[in-house]
Parts: structure tokens; sequence; C-alpha cells
């Protein structure tokens, strides 16, 4: 698949390591256009510019919450396209959440790109673990997606097993209300409490 990440950070460069691992065609969409074509040039994806980057099947959106809707809007009309949410709505010190319970990050990219067909998912896995691969130390960790669009879960659905990871089907977009919480205490527990980066939630079948 043709895929445009947008953002050139930690969370960005594990998703391009990805991409290219798997064979997709991936692109960089940067603020700072050396540092992307940089990052591209290390991990052997393209550098391209907002405008290019639109055209793709799917965009990840990996840039901080607070730069999301810019970085979407940068692109130009994104009607129809797949937009992979994976901002989490951080406070300065990542230890608590700026919106939550009524609305998510999720939801208010979605109202502020009207016709992008947005999915929440992969806010959940630190950058270690998504740039490490599916499995780490034994274990597989879940990509968790929320969405309206069926059919365009299907499709992030597909990006994400063609990565290694499974994938938990999390209901409409207004779960990323959950997720986003969820993300939160992951968080805290790798940096609050000191477990790392090296950690995932997942959901046990017990029955």
């Amino acid at each position: 698949m043709k895929v445009t990440v947008v953002g050139a950070g930690n969370m960005a460069s594990s998703f391009v390591k990805q991409l290219v691992k798997a064979g997709h065609d991936a692109r960089i969409v940067g603020r700072d256009a050396q540092k992307a074509a940089d990052l591209a040039k290390t991990l052997g994806a393209s550098a391209v510019s907002a405008a290019e980057g639109a055209d793709a099947e799917i965009i990840i959106l990996a840039t901080p919450f607070a730069g999301a809707v810019d970085a979407l809007r940068a692109l130009g009309n994104l009607s129809g396209k797949v937009v992979v949410d994976i901002t989490n709505p951080l406070s300065a010190d990542y230890m608590s959440l700026t919106v939550g319970q009524t609305t998510s990050a999720a939801e208010e990219i979605a109202r502020a790109v009207p016709g992008a067909r947005i999915v929440k998912g992969f806010n959940t896995l630190f950058a270690p673990v998504l740039g490490a691969g599916a499995v780490s130390n034994g274990q597989v960790p879940p990509v968790f997606l929320a969405s309206d669009d069926a059919d365009a879960k299907a499709k992030v659905s597909s990006l994400a097993t063609s990565f290694g990871f499974p994938v938990v089907d999390a209901g409409p977009l207004k779960n990323a209300r959950y997720l986003e919480p969820l993300a939160g205490l992951n968080i805290y527990l790798g940096f609050g409490a000191g477990l790392g980066t090296g950690i995932a939630p997942a959901w046990l079948p017990l029955a």
C-alpha cells in the first residue's frame, strides 16, 4: 500500500521502519523538510511535500495532538482519505490528558477535518514496541482500532496485520475516549512508575 506518515519523530520513525519492512510504499511528510529527508534516506522511504502526501491509501498522523489538525490541513483536501490518528492528548508532563470523557482527540480531529475517514489506533504502543515489531519478549501486543467507517477500519487492520500485530476491534470512533486514557495509563506505568517503554496493554481471553 502507498502510505504517508505525517511527522518525523519517534513514532513516525517506527511506523516507517515497519512499513518498509512489510514492503509498503512509505512516504514521509515533515514540518522540518530536512529532518524528513534524512529520516527517509536512513529508512529507505521517500520524503514528499505536504501536497504529495495526500496521495496515499492510508495517512498516518504521527504528530503531537496540539499540531495534528494543522498538519492534516496542510495536506489539502482529505475527503474520503483514510487517516489513522495515533495521537494522545497529553499534558506537558505526560501524566494527564487534556481532553476526555465527553470527547476525545480522535473525535476533535474528525470534526476539524470533515470528510476524512478517521481511525483511532496504535496509540497504546510505545515507539520502541512498534519499531521492534510484533514480538517482544515472546509477547505479541495488540493494536486497538476504533472508527465509524468499517471499510477504513478494515484497511488499517490489514496494515497492522502486515506488521505482524493482532488487531482488536474497539468499536466506534467515540471509543477513543477509552483508548486514549488506556494509553495514558500505559504512559504513566512506563514513565511515572518506571516500568520503561517495553510494555503495552493487552486484552486476555480467559474463557
